[in-house]
């Protein structure tokens, strides 16, 4: 009897030690197994030996999809940005947009001061005109000396072969002849000047120097001209009407906030695991909603600072409501399994050495270890590969105390499944 009673007292230390590590459950274990213990010890021979109830709640191993996230702090950037820096110094004669108006491409959004760019415009133009007219002119010209040109060498050639038949009869002197040859080579050489054109390409040279400047004049003009280059909303103008705009600093920013764009540097490993066009998510802590997106790049580089990929998630920003700037949290899909079994995670037991298994109760609510083999681990889910078809019930909350136990003892403990318990509503707690 003394020898059962230390027994039973042994017991009940143990199950002291595991209701303190497990919990609730692990408490209503323990002393329904030390009771057990205490009463088997008791008992005369032949009695009824005492089953513990222990209460726990339950999940199911389910057949789903399962994924492989990974999740970074990121910050936010517009899908286009455009700094407008002026190319001229000038006043800002006008504005024609405000903070935060729409803009589409193309559109006018200020004017600088352009009298004196106006009147070089005009005077260029006008050195423009005078030096077509001149060119004109010129082409008309060369094209008449060089039909004159080939006319008189036509008719000296035609001369000094008349001449020279007729030098053979004895109808002409030789003088005749020499004179014809001059005249012929007369002729030749102002044919041969013709060809060259040199009057042509001197006001051909001067028309495309007044063409240039004419053009210079114009795009010195439409500098004067602020234009968006891209749709989108006006997000700073930091500057006035009538005050100096330069080139050292943008005077209008537009942004492009249909789509945003999340930046984020995450380890190599996990980078290793994403490609572009993985499905993601961009969601504001604290914040409801998340918008869906999709992984636009994946660094080939490392950043040479911190050794991390940096990874962009491209999402539509309906409404324009999230912000660039801001600090969000990106979710990246790497792996998707279909079909796979899953079960809560917090039915994994882990032992020290990295062995995993769960409890599992059968049909007559009886426990039993299992030892399984884990793939993916997701948010309060864990995808088992190995130990379950599917359609078991796994324990949850008393899972651990159970599993400290010897198969004997665990063969004769009654389980009861109790309900999970309920979690309150937003609405209760405002309330």
């Amino acid at each position: 009897m003394n020898a059962d009673k230390q027994a039973d007292t042994k017991a009940i230390r143990r199950w002291n030690l595991q209701a303190n590590a497990s919990g609730w459950t692990g408490s209503l274990l323990a002393v329904a197994l030390a009771a057990a213990a205490v009463s088997s010890g008791c008992s005369h021979t032949g009695a009824a030996e005492t089953n513990p109830t222990v209460t726990v709640q339950v999940g199911a191993a389910e057949n789903q999809t399962i994924e492989r996230k990974v999740t970074a702090e990121a910050s936010l950037y517009p899908l286009e940005q455009s700094a407008i820096v002026p190319k001229i110094a000038a006043p800002v004669k006008k504005f024609y947009v405000d903070k935060g108006s729409k803009v589409h491409a193309g559109q006018l959004l200020a004017e600088l001061e352009n009298s004196d760019l106006l009147a070089a415009q005009k005077e260029n133009e006008g050195n423009f005109a005078q030096a077509q007219a001149g060119y004109e002119q010129a082409v008309q010209k060369a094209e008449q000396d060089r039909t004159l040109a080939k006319e008189t060498l036509d008719a000296a050639q035609k001369l000094y072969k008349a001449r020279q038949d007729l030098y053979k009869q004895g109808a002409v002197s030789a003088k005749d002849v020499d004179d014809a040859n001059v005249a012929l080579i007369q002729a030749k050489n102002q044919y041969d000047a013709s060809q060259k054109q040199l009057d042509l390409k001197m006001a051909e040279g001067s028309y495309k120097a007044a063409q240039a400047k004419t053009t210079e004049a114009e795009v010195s003009l439409n500098y004067s001209k602020i234009v968006s280059p891209i749709d989108g909303v006006v997000t700073d103008r930091p500057i006035y009407a009538g005050e100096m705009a330069s080139n050292s600093g943008p005077i209008i920013t537009v942004m492009n906030l249909s789509q945003i764009v999340a930046r984020a540097h995450i380890d190599q490993q996990q980078a290793s695991q994403l490609k572009v066009g993985d499905a993601a998510t961009i969601s504001v802590p604290g914040q409801p909603g998340a918008l869906k997106g999709k992984v636009s790049l994946v660094s080939p580089a490392l950043d040479p600072n911190s050794t991390t990929v940096e990874v962009w998630v491209q999402a539509p920003n309906p409404g324009e409501r999230m912000k660039p700037g801001s600090s969000v949290q990106v979710q990246m899909v790497a792996q998707a399994v279909p079909h796979a079994i899953v079960i809560p995670a917090e039915a994994l037991l882990t032992t020290p050495d990295g062995d995993n298994s769960v409890i599992i109760l059968d049909t007559d609510n009886k426990p039993h270890k299992k030892k399984v083999k884990v793939g993916i681990r997701d948010v309060g889910e864990v995808q088992v590969t190995d130990g379950l078809q599917g359609g078991e019930r796994v324990v949850t909350v008393g899972a651990f105390a159970l599993s400290q136990e010897d198969d004997p003892i665990l063969a004769k403990t009654n389980i009861q499944v109790a309900a999970p318990a309920n979690v309150p509503d937003e609405d209760d707690d405002e309330q």
